[in-house]
């Protein structure tokens, strides 16, 4: 067992959703990431910086005077896949906007 949890594992980011939020301070949206079809992170905050991009941060809980994380990547390769997910599905979102209404096109509905 001891040989195994010393064992260099390759985590891959299985699917990534988007949720858009009206944009305020720079927060555009939150993602979720599963990680190997078997670990779900959510509540990603999505934020566009002021001179292009964007960047990730990450669920913290405020317990009195302080804050602690909820959860974040340790190892750069991981943190690295997420921003690449999710900035990749944003990249295809965005892509296929509504032409005038600067909202990302939710396809056709049903009645």
């Amino acid at each position: 067992m001891e040989r195994a949890l010393n064992k260099v594992t390759t985590m891959r980011i299985t699917e990534v959703d988007l949720a858009f939020v009206k944009p305020k301070d720079g927060l555009i949206a939150f993602a979720s990431v599963v990680v190997d079809d078997q670990l779900y992170l959510g509540s990603i905050a999505v934020h566009q910086k002021l001179r292009g991009g964007y960047r990730l941060t990450y669920p913290t809980r405020k317990v009195g005077d302080g804050q602690f994380a909820v959860f974040h990547p340790i190892r750069r390769p991981l943190g690295i896949a997420i921003e690449l997910a999710v900035f990749g599905k944003l990249k295809d979102v965005m892509s296929n906007q509504d032409v005038g209404h600067h909202r990302p096109h939710a396809g056709s509905a049903s009645v």
